[in-house]
């Protein structure tokens, strides 16, 4: 065994370069996030697979020659100046470890001109990230363009080891991705191959970026809402504020997590707790075993961060999580609550006929405000039930079709998850052929149930919403074979709810909006399925070529 030594500065160095640089999307990744800390508007990226060859080009404030001369030595940079600054990061690089790793791995160049200089400059760099020669002057616009050429080249063995050329473009597709969703004030065109491949024009927020990278989004799909954190006990915490790009539920889920992001000061990280936090608020809106659609974006102070977590800072750390988490799940159940009053969707086939000469389509719609439905003055007006199954209504916007079933059913779920009454009964509910499994499942549930002869047990006492329900037997026997407890009350929920084909008063058809608008997400039901769809008056006036009011 040999003894403990100090590594050679070059293999130190050289450690750290394989872990800022480990793949093309890596080299993508740090040149873009220094463009963007240089105040670029516009970026464009282009790479060769054959080669492992990207150049990254910028609108930014560009370099001089004096910082051009250092700009890829080790530990070089413009972004702090001391152990205090790495309490105040505000920008995506600090550490000044990037272009000298690639400088190492790679043939590098860097062309740069600053928007005062009439000319730009042109560098080469060696292995150690010394200038080759003395820099040349070039004629290029302001900014700068970063071209990194033969990635890996002086090491075989890590080219041998790296994914297929077409993995590699789709981790740097996700790459470009993820930085255009945490900075949607920029324009990106990116080529493969010497052909264009992408383009993302800028937006105002990450709800006008997503459709443009997933086809099958609309905007339309999306809720945009802002909202303040109430600060930190620390000064400097003072005006840090959450946004969410949220898929409404009724329209818009995926197979897997894989748009469930986190965003912090502009850079999109991986935060398992944040991203727990939005899956359980959001796990009773959506059908089982689909996720939701959800961009969380934090701006907080730099004193609440430390970014010393992973060498890409690809994680950070964040003081006073848990407020946050708290916070985080208040603004969801707000930004369900409000709805995109110019929204669109996609109905069936009847639907598209009837409003086939629409300009736009119709929405799923739910109003922002609650109002008291039972008032005479009430801007929301039941009409009448159709097929004994929905609830027609107006309102100043036009009508609306709500489902009685599925309405009731998000009632009673969040009446039931708030407050879960059990009650003692005096006649029990017979149960038969219940395992050991489900036996624990209706006593986790919080009901007593006990041993009655062959094959038979007892429950003794009851969900207050199922005393004396007919089918009360049928409905334990289903919650029992429930895992989650909350699935088990949504069941609960479903089986209590009104009925499809029920005849209702006109009182009750209005008490029941009243409910379902105090509820915290009216969009869909505990399992999932809409609740609502909403004709604007806009739309009717279309079909009926109403032309004489459409700019109303």
């Amino acid at each position: 065994m040999q003894n403990i030594h100090r590594l050679p500065i070059e293999v130190v160095h050289l450690i750290a370069a394989g872990e800022v640089i480990d793949s093309l999307a890596a080299v993508v990744r740090e040149l873009a996030e220094n463009a963007i800390d240089a105040q670029a508007t516009r970026i464009v990226i282009s790479i060769w697979t054959d080669s492992l060859s990207v150049q990254v080009s910028d609108n930014g404030c560009g370099m001089a020659i004096a910082d051009l001369s250092q700009a890829a030595t080790p530990h070089t940079t413009s972004k702090i100046n001391n152990a205090e600054d790495l309490q105040q990061i505000n920008s995506l690089g600090f550490r000044g470890e990037a272009l000298y790793s690639l400088a190492q791995l790679a043939d590098l160049n860097i062309c740069s001109r600053p928007v005062i200089e009439p000319v730009g400059y042109q560098a080469n760099y060696d292995e150690h990230g010394n200038l080759q020669t003395s820099p040349k002057v070039v004629a290029i616009a302001s900014g700068t363009v970063v071209t990194v050429r033969n990635l890996f080249s002086r090491y075989p063995n890590r080219l041998q080891s790296l994914p297929s050329n077409s993995q590699q473009v789709r981790k740097v597709q996700l790459q470009i991705q993820q930085i255009a969703i945490a900075n949607p004030q920029i324009n990106w065109q990116v080529n493969l191959d010497n052909r264009e491949w992408t383009t993302i024009w800028a937006g105002e927020n990450a709800s006008e970026i997503l459709p443009q990278i997933i086809n099958s989004i609309q905007p339309y799909d999306l809720v945009y809402k802002e909202f303040a954190l109430t600060p930190s006990p620390s000064p400097a915490g003072e005006g840090s504020n959450i946004s969410i790009t949220l898929g409404l539920p009724d329209r818009l889920s995926r197979r897997r997590p894989d748009w469930v992001k986190i965003v912090l000061n502009g850079r999109m990280i991986n935060f398992p707790e944040l991203e727990q936090t939005i899956l359980s608020s959001l796990e009773r809106t959506l059908p089982r075993n689909r996720f939701p659609v959800c961009i969380v974006s934090l701006d907080l102070s730099c004193d609440r961060i430390d970014w010393n977590r992973h060498p890409a800072k690809a994680e950070a750390y964040i003081q006073n999580l848990g407020d946050i988490q708290t916070q985080l799940k208040d603004c969801i159940i707000e930004a369900l609550k409000v709805p995109e009053s110019s929204s669109q969707i996609n109905y069936g086939s009847a639907t598209n006929d009837l409003l086939k000469t629409a300009e736009r389509k119709t929405s799923y719609l739910i109003p922002a405000k609650h109002e008291n439905f039972n008032q005479p003055n009430s801007s929301l007006k039941a009409i009448a039930q159709v097929l004994d199954t929905y609830i027609l209504a107006e309102h100043a916007g036009g009508l609306w079709l709500v489902e009685q079933h599925v309405a009731h059913e998000r009632v009673l779920f969040e009446q039931i998850e708030t407050q879960w009454q059990i009650v003692a009964i005096e006649q029990p509910i017979l149960l038969k052929q219940l395992s050991a499994d489900e036996i624990e499942r209706l006593q986790a549930l919080g009901l007593e149930i006990e041993a009655f002869g062959n094959n038979l047990w007892a429950v003794r006492s009851l969900p207050e919403i199922l005393i004396g329900h007919e089918d009360c037997a049928v409905i334990l026997q289903e919650m029992s074979q429930q895992d989650d407890p909350t699935m088990a009350r949504a069941t609960a929920a479903c089986r209590s709810a009104i009925r499809n084909g029920t005849k209702l008063e006109m009182s009750t058809i209005r008490d029941l909006l009243w409910q379902w608008q105090q509820t915290r997400n009216p969009h869909t039901c505990p399992h999932g399925r809409p609740i609502c769809l909403a004709i604007d008056e806009s739309d009717l006036a279309r079909f009926f070529r109403r032309n004489w009011i459409i700019s109303k």
